[in-house]
């Protein structure tokens, strides 16, 4: 028969279960999901390693050698490209060019896709009628073409990347925070709100905004894997990063003369941005099931 001591600890112990705050909830949603937190544990030490790219190579990115199409071995561990470059260090110094334009343009993305799809279901009405059809036209349009098109205008650099990404890449993020402005705002707390003389802008970025913080994070954490790949894309056709800076997408174009012979130049850059891509697809998932609502029980 078990104590009164025991059922007095007992019940504090089931009262803690019941009062976990959402975020723990989440994290304990979120663990119970083993491919994002692999995924989540092989995107930090990818981005670690870019970051660290200066200590874990000695070797100058874009310096050449005599040492052409080297093998791996303990100078070059990786091997050299088809000018004497060192391929571990242009992989990590290439790591941070494709995760910048990934976690830039999708910052962009964010921003311009919030404000957007915001204002459209905040107002709704004409504002909400004229928003949403700029948004069907940007949908109904390719994006890689249009960032093609773009980018033969001027000689792009890391910012100008960047800049298409995230401008062409805002309105599948509206449509989602236009669809949950649509449901929040005629809540009852929207409606205390305003009763209380509280205004439009404050009513949108303090009241509802907070609400939507759920589907905006998942939102740009697959953001960053379509930014990645738009920029393989771009780079790959030469219309993205230029050398002598190095992305993965770059690498790829360069390797394209030896697929046959020096496959391996194609096989690092490509399983880079395959891993990448879908470590994030992974994650994404995984914070999708720990952040919805309607999974927390």
């Amino acid at each position: 028969m078990p104590s009164a001591a025991t059922s007095e600890h007992a019940e504090p112990a089931a009262g803690v279960r019941r009062t976990l705050s959402p975020a723990r909830r989440a994290w304990g949603r979120f663990r119970q999901h083993h491919l994002a937190l692999a995924s989540a544990v092989i995107l930090a030490v990818l981005v670690l390693a870019s970051a660290l790219a200066p200590v874990i190579s000695r070797y100058d990115p874009d310096a050449a050698s005599l040492d052409i199409l080297a093998p791996p071995g303990p100078e070059h561990p990786l091997g050299t490209d088809d000018v004497g470059r060192d391929l571990l260090s242009r992989l990590l110094h290439a790591g941070r060019i494709s995760l910048s334009v990934g976690f830039g343009a999708a910052v962009l993305t964010v921003v311009l896709g919030v404000l957007v799809g915001a204002t459209a279901g905040y107002y709704g009405g004409r504002v909400d009628a004229l928003l949403s059809a700029l948004v069907n036209v940007m949908l109904a349009i390719p994006i890689l073409p249009l960032a093609l098109v773009l980018s033969s205008f001027v000689r792009t650099n890391l910012a100008f990347v960047i800049l298409i990404i995230g401008g062409l890449s805002w309105p599948a993020v509206a449509r989602i925070i236009r669809a949950e402005f649509l449901s929040l705002r005629e809540r009852e707390f929207v409606e205390a709100a305003r009763v209380l003389g509280a205004g439009s802008g404050r009513i949108i970025f303090v009241h509802i905004l907070p609400n939507t913080l759920a589907p905006i994070i998942v939102a740009a954490t697959l953001q960053v894997a379509n930014a990645i790949l738009l920029e393989s894309a771009l780079s790959f056709l030469g219309y993205g990063v230029q050398p002598p800076q190095a992305s993965w997408g770059n690498m790829l174009q360069d390797a394209q003369r030896y697929l046959r012979t020096v496959p391996a130049l194609a096989v690092y850059p490509g399983a880079l941005i395959s891993l990448t891509v879908i470590s994030i697809n992974f994650l994404g998932d995984g914070l999708r099931e720990a952040l919805d609502p309607r999974l927390q029980v």
